[in-house]
């Protein structure tokens, strides 16, 4: 029996998880949406011996429904499906609660909790009390509250879709004015550089563009934080290593995620892409 990879995809309704399981099979995946926590050792037997039928790498979807011991229950599970030659990892999506009603209004599904004694406030919180043990036990969480659908779509598949990575990390650029990213590990300010936005001939170009890159880059104290980000994440990187962590998340933010940030988001995914297996960069507030 050859090792075979599960990725296991859970979070709050209206979070992205079905968009993430189409993606990962899409990608070549054999998955499976709503498996009962329960069936999940039995799949995972399954997943050994299916051989050429269905591949080496396999999804499910797991969600709220289940029973709440049955949930409680998946942490533990994990570290005996790897003992059994199964590399599985738990990956977690969600949404702050003004998203997610949003979201269900718009599509008008009903929350899969929701009932006549259950508004959807009611539901989105105790699904969240449900799935707190997941959150907690997660290898990847990802909050997909300034998310799209086609930017959820590319996070998963350059972290998921192809071998896993010794450690995956993902360099963010972000604008303070639409909120920190909660799901970094690392977060830097790149407010005290000056800003091309007060630059009129600047303003509309963005950290990619060559007028605003020669323009940071003739600032003294752009290449100071710039080194001191870049020597704190190659120094760290060792540990989390040696910890066991999959993935890690590095943010960098300005005032509004176009110019500095962006800068110095390209600067280090490109830097980093020399000495580790898999860097993916995204830039939250450009289109």
């Amino acid at each position: 029996m050859a090792d075979v990879r599960l990725v296991i995809i859970s979070g709050l309704s209206g979070s992205g998880k079905s968009v993430a399981l189409h993606t990962l099979e899409d990608a070549g995946y054999y998955c499976i949406d709503n498996l009962p926590v329960k069936l999940l050792t039995d799949f995972a037997g399954y997943a050994l011996t299916s051989g050429h039928r269905t591949g080496d790498r396999f999804g499910v979807g797991i969600d709220a429904r289940n029973p709440p011991e049955d949930l409680q229950s998946l942490p533990d599970t994990l570290p005996q499906l790897r003992a059994g030659g199964v590399d599985s990892e738990l990956i977690f999506l969600y949404a702050d609660e003004t998203t997610l009603v949003r979201r269900f209004s718009e599509t008008r599904r009903r929350h899969p909790l929701a009932d006549d004694d259950h508004t959807l406030a009611d539901a989105l919180k105790l699904e969240r009390e449900l799935l707190g043990p997941l959150r907690e036990e997660a290898h990847w969480v990802l909050d997909t509250t300034h998310t799209s659908v086609h930017n959820l779509r590319s996070l998963v598949f350059e972290r998921l879709a192809g071998e896993p990575a010794t450690l995956s990390i993902l360099v963010e650029s972000f604008g303070y004015k639409h909120g920190v990213p909660t799901d970094a590990d690392y977060v830097f300010d790149a407010r005290c550089l000056p800003n091309p936005h007060w630059e009129p001939q600047l303003r509309p170009h963005t950290g990619r563009d060559a007028p605003v890159r020669g323009f940071l880059e003739a600032q003294p104290d752009t290449e100071a934080l710039y080194r001191q980000i870049h020597g704190m994440i190659l120094h760290w990187i060792p540990t989390y290593l040696r910890e066991g962590h999959t993935y890690l998340t590095v943010a960098i933010g300005c005032t509004g995620g176009q110019h500095r940030s962006v800068y110095l988001a390209e600067r280090l995914a490109a830097d980093l892409r020399t000495a580790c297996d898999h860097v993916a960069l995204r830039h939250r507030e450009l289109s």
